[in-house]
């Protein structure tokens, strides 16, 4: 005979604490188990080896986010048994108990040490809130949760998911733009992942107020959390984006440098910017039109004054190697005879209050209705309507404002959202809105161009926005802080599986110093997206409007980063397939290192896995830096440090501190203006010594279509044994026709006159080397010296790419 609970109207009027209680009855089910309670209802999911799901409800059904998760009918083996009043599932990662008596939960590792447990307080109800209270574990660190201001360690503060608007945000301010309510717990006794599959307002309080418990809870909705764990953070997170998605491969086009001011107009501007890239030899590959290449402000339209030919116009820019990205805000200017407003309203497409009036605000056009992009119709009219952005050669989408952001930051409660036929509230609705208005643009992009990568960028999101968009951290300012601040923002989320994302370099609101844009640009090449965006009003914000010294500077670091296109379009594939960011915090590879949470340090990041960046003031000629435990080689001179250990580095502007692991390997490509540009057929490999062994996979294709997923791609291994002196390259795979006729290898750390290839001995040659170029001494009474760095006399070998496979021994490691 089936319960009955209390309906939400009535638990609503409750407001004093209502546990699950006793729990009367359990069933097993294919994956786990179903339980009643007198106040609850409870499902227990092994969704994979290694995942857990858990359920409560004080409703008759559960109420789920049909948005984020994607299904899966993996099944798992696992065992349940019921002892000591405890039920206990068992698999092959993770042992997992509920008690009968009260239904806390608890979680273990396949050794039985305890993860994670709630606090005897255990999920609960005051009215509609849901909450789950949980012990805290000795020395307990907390990171992740996405877009979120503050410590790398979460622990002692509280955070809240609700998207928001935030012009001009603080440093410790809370909410941002995204949410994304997964974080990972690591004490001691190993770590483990929680996603909260809640898209309502929610809290997440990790001891602020309060030494005794840990907690999450939302203000409405279920109670439905998927507890992850695995032995390492990388596998954690990984298997989190195995739940709600990964990046789609981004066009190559998208890795380089783009340029964006609120605004560029009119075309003449674009123009001149363009023409001024290319003059000044700085690469770069997208130019971005913000709001005032609209007739009024309205979504798909352009100004016929400002833009009198836009086709014609982005032609020419793509003979000069630039893409055009154009931004598209929700709102639809309610003007009669404007189509998308007409179409919109015919088709019942907008937001609506509960009479079914169409619910209106004000934004940059005026009043404006907003598209459900929550109802699948509304997202395929607005792939329809992208047509007239496509056909006049648009490749790039920006999608902002998309919170959604109004006028006034008071959003009703009671407008009424589809969610693909569940018709919810705006409380509802709010968090995932941002991330289905990415979906719309993309499955819009791949409409009009169903053979083309599309490049869409999101202000707003939710857990499982990286499967639609890249992500930026929204209208950030101009300071050091801000600079540092946007470090951890792109570290975090790449704890939350956001891999593409990036900040406003120079800062959207104020105006950079010339030392703080320099530092800035630099930062910003070892960053997965690499954007400079200034606001209306300000000074001009290109590399070039800062005085010489700035420009070559920043000039410098952009050639690297064109560069190192090889490097992070291989990492970039890797994400895609495994869901590691391409920023990583060293919580992934250190997790119990505590000197990586310190706050001298907890902004250093592992760039592609294989770069040690540790980003500092424009303001500071010397700076400490924490290497952790491996070898380190300086970037730029190949100096050697011990890991484990902190050193004091010299940091003047033209030189960010950038170190590069032992045993590591990565791949470079010769100068370009642009990605799209030929090489010079030279693929430049640089093989690190060290006591560990390295990998690295490189990965080529196309650069902008799908046939890759159909085997047209070429890739290779490279494997370094440091035991055996060897550096192994594996036979190259996919039936994509690489461009590079010939290889270069660098050989960093080694002591080798020769080598030995395929049983024969082959001399090496030496070159003095730089990874960027000398400053030109533009003032003749110099207020400071500008040095510079190369590595003396480094070995290198050049040889014709080989296509199968290839062994180099004999490598020998310096004393």
């Amino acid at each position: 005979m089936s319960q009955n609970f209390q309906s939400s109207s009535a638990t609503s009027s409750n407001s004093r604490y209502r546990p699950i209680g006793q729990i009367e009855k359990w069933q097993q089910n294919d994956n786990g188990i179903t339980a009643e309670s007198a106040n609850a209802r409870i499902k227990i999911s092994l969704v994979k080896d290694g995942i857990i799901r858990v359920q409560s409800t004080q409703n008759k059904s559960f109420d789920s986010n049909p948005f984020t998760v994607l299904p899966d009918e993996n099944s798992v083996e696992f065992s349940i048994e019921e002892k000591d009043d405890k039920i206990h599932l068992k698999s092959a990662l993770i042992h997992f108990q509920i008690e009968l008596n009260n239904g806390i939960c608890s979680f273990f590792d396949s050794n039985g040490t305890l993860l994670n447990k709630d606090d005897s307080l255990g999920i609960s109800w005051i009215g509609t809130e849901v909450t789950c209270y949980k012990e805290v574990q000795p020395n307990e660190k907390f990171i992740g949760l996405g877009e979120k201001t503050g410590n790398l360690n979460r622990f002692g503060n509280a955070y809240v998911n609700w998207n928001t608007d935030y012009f001009a945000y603080g440093i410790s301010d809370d909410p941002l733009y995204m949410s994304i309510p997964f974080y990972i717990g690591t004490h001691e006794k190993g770590s483990y992942g929680i996603y909260f599959d809640n898209t309502h307002k929610s809290v997440f309080n990790f001891g602020a107020s309060s030494d005794r418990f840990a907690y999450f809870n939302a203000e409405d909705g279920d109670m439905d959390y998927y507890f992850i764990h695995a032995p390492s953070v990388a596998e954690i997170i990984s298997n989190y984006t195995s739940l709600t998605g990964r990046m789609k491969m981004p066009p190559k086009w998208a890795l380089g440098f783009q340029q964006c001011r609120y605004s560029y107009y009119p075309d003449k501007e674009v123009y001149a910017v363009a023409n001024t890239f290319r003059d000044k030899n700085m690469p770069a590959d997208v130019i971005y039109l913000d709001i005032h290449h609209m007739e009024k402000y309205k979504v798909f339209t352009f100004d016929g004054e400002k833009f009198p030919d836009p086709k014609s116009m982005i032609a020419k820019l793509k003979e000069r190697g630039f893409r055009v990205v154009v931004i598209m805000d929700p709102g639809i200017k309610t003007e009669k005879g404007y189509l998308p407003f007409d179409e919109g309203k015919s088709k019942g497409l907008f937001v609506k209050y509960p009479d079914n009036k169409d619910y209106i605000a004000q934004v940059w056009p005026g009043s404006c209705a907003f598209p459900d992009f929550t109802k699948e119709e509304t997202r395929k009219w607005w792939g329809e309507k992208m047509e007239f952005y496509t056909d006049a050669g648009v490749d790039g989408f920006w999608a902002d404002m998309n919170e959604p952001a109004s006028w006034g930051q008071f959003t009703p409660n009671l407008i009424e959202f589809d969610l693909d036929g569940n018709p919810a509230s705006h409380r509802k609705a709010r968090n995932v809105y941002g991330m289905q208005m990415a979906r719309a643009v993309q499955e819009g992009a791949l409409l009009q161009n169903p053979n083309k990568r599309p490049f869409v960028l999101t202000r707003s999101g939710f857990a499982g926005v990286q499967r639609f968009a890249a992500a930026w951290t929204g209208d950030n300012q101009s300071s050091e802080e801000h600079m540092l601040a946007g470090v951890r923002l792109i570290n975090s989320l790449g704890l939350s599986g956001v891999s593409f994302s990036g900040f406003d370099i120079g800062g959207f609101a104020g105006e950079a110093s010339k030392s703080l844009f320099a530092r800035w640009m630099s930062i910003g090449a070892f960053t997965p997206l690499y954007r400079a965006h200034s606001m209306i009003n300000t000074k001009d914000a290109e590399p070039w409007s800062f005085g010489e010294e700035v420009e070559e500077i920043s000039r410098n670091y952009m050639k690297l980063r064109y560069n190192l296109i090889p490097t992070i379009y291989s990492k970039m594939y890797e994400s895609t397939r495994n869901g590691l960011p391409i920023s990583s915090s060293l919580a992934i590879s250190n997790v119990q290192d505590p000197k990586i949470y310190e706050s001298a340090f907890q902004n250093q990041y592992l760039f592609c896995d294989t770069f040690l960046v540790a980003p500092v003031e424009s303001t500071k000629a010397i700076t400490k830096v924490y290497l952790p435990e491996a070898e380190w080689y300086y970037l730029f001179s190949d100096d050697l440090h011990k890991g484990n250990t902190t050193i004091y580095q010299d940091c003047p502007l033209a030189y960010l501190p950038v170190y590069v692991k032992g045993g590591s390997i990565f791949t470079c490509q010769s100068d370009l203006q642009y990605t799209g540009e030929s090489h010079n057929g030279i693929l430049y490999v640089h093989v690190y010594a060290g006591k560990e062994n390295g990998t690295f996979l490189h990965y080529e294709d196309d650069g902008e279509s799908w046939d890759f997923e159909d085997g047209r791609y070429h890739s290779r291994s490279f494997a370094y044994n440091s035991s055996l002196g060897s550096l192994a390259m594996g036979e190259t795979s996919g039936e994509f026709q690489t461009a590079y006729t010939m290889m270069k290898i660098y050989f960093h750390g080694f002591h080798n006159e020769e080598v030995e290839i395929n049983g024969c001995s082959e001399k090496l040659n030496f070159e003095d080397f730089s990874f960027v170029g000398k400053l030109s001494e533009f003032d003749p009474l110099p207020d400071h010296e500008n040095r510079f760095f190369e590595i003396k006399n480094l070995a290198h070998l050049t040889i014709p790419y080989p296509e199968n496979e290839l062994i180099i021994k004999g490598l020998k490691i310096k004393k």
